[in-house]
């Protein structure tokens, strides 16, 4: 699969990645996302890659022209849905290759109502992005009622499923302790990028993403953290530093 192999290398470089999602308007608008194109002027060239849904792509004034890697997500609910758990497929691989994607994305909840139905989605989702050739980057996580979101056997669960559907990257929850998600990671034949979660101040957040890659995750997918930071770029530049193990110089105050 060489076209998968090149897309990949747009958003893992060097087997790690930096990624910002920035699909949240769709379940709640968040502070910080007033206005996508001005984020991401601010981090392109500094997040690996971008996650957005297929409308904010279209309207973005600034996409065609960025470096950084782009993510069309294909599933969502709103947190008005009579079940905002129950994730569904809204978009398709192909528009994505339409509007230039170099990756897509699907959202599970293992341990939902209806997570078999989400695992089913996402599964066939794989198998076409295997024949175009498209990386498929599947967000799972624990979560349902009485789900403990953080629990190490169950963040085991949700990751080994996006590996067995035919996953290329898979996002989850970080366990909070460095050991017990090396577990985690024993479990994954594919890289693991962790949540960035709650929004936590800067100097916190850096933390746990040092722990994290001390743990064998292959880097981070965090959208509030990094949208709501004061300063989002200059926390771009510290995590960047902290997966790649290098800061880029490019001056991007004047764009």
């Amino acid at each position: 699969m060489i076209g998968k192999k090149r897309r990949i290398r747009r958003i893992m470089k060097d087997g790690k990645a930096f990624v910002v999602p920035m699909d949240h308007g769709m379940t709640k608008p968040e502070r910080g996302l007033e206005k996508i194109d001005r984020m991401l002027m601010w981090l392109d060239g500094i997040a690996d890659a971008f996650v957005l849904h297929k409308g904010m792509v279209k309207h973005s004034r600034y996409v065609e022209e960025m470096e950084s890697g782009l993510i069309v997500h294909l599933s969502a609910s709103t947190y008005l849905s009579r079940d905002p758990l129950s994730k569904k497929v809204i978009a398709s691989v192909e528009k994505a290759i339409e509007l230039g994607a170099d990756g897509v994305s699907v959202h599970i909840n293992v341990g939902s109502d209806d997570d078999v139905e989400q695992i089913k989605e996402a599964s066939r989702v794989a198998e076409i992005c295997d024949s175009y050739g498209m990386p498929l980057l599947v967000m799972s996580y624990p979560r349902g009622a009485g789900v403990n979101e953080f629990g190490v056997e169950e963040i085991k669960l949700a990751v080994r499923v996006a590996n067995e559907l035919g996953a290329d990257i898979v996002k989850t929850n970080y366990t909070g302790n460095p050991e017990t998600f090396e577990e985690v990671v024993e479990f994954s034949e594919i890289p693991i990028l962790v949540a960035g979660g709650i929004k936590r101040g800067d100097e916190v957040f850096l933390k746990v993403v040092e722990e994290v890659m001390r743990a064998g995750a292959s880097g981070i997918a965090a959208g509030r953290n990094i949208f709501q930071s004061e300063d989002p770029r200059s926390l771009g530049l510290k995590i960047q530093k902290i997966i790649h193990g290098v800061e880029y110089e490019r001056d991007l105050v004047n764009r």
